[in-house]
């Protein structure tokens, strides 16, 4: 989703360094993880491990990328669609 966002959003043939940074920072937080494998998505998540600037950017590459990924990438789309619907806290068990 970052690369797609600075792809297409932000115009650069290659990932910028504000990127390059997004990238880094969002690769760390999910390696240390609590929930590991069994994570749901991050926003259904109890625990929000993002500094409030790092989750403000992420967010702002959610929104753009999120519903161009059904046309960049459908199956990692799709993916992340049922994920999010299969462990929602909504969903009764």
């Amino acid at each position: 989703m970052i690369r797609l966002y600075c792809r297409k959003k932000e115009g650069n043939r290659e990932l910028c360094p504000q990127c390059q940074e997004l990238l880094a920072y969002v690769d760390g937080r999910l390696s240390h993880c609590p929930f590991g494998e069994r994570k749901n998505t991050c926003r259904h998540c109890t625990v929000h491990c993002y500094k409030p600037e790092m989750r403000r950017r992420i967010q702002a590459v959610m929104r753009y990328a999120g519903p161009r990924m059904l046309l960049y990438h459908p199956l990692s789309a799709i993916r992340h669609l049922w994920q999010d619907l299969s462990r929602s806290p909504l969903r009764n068990e």
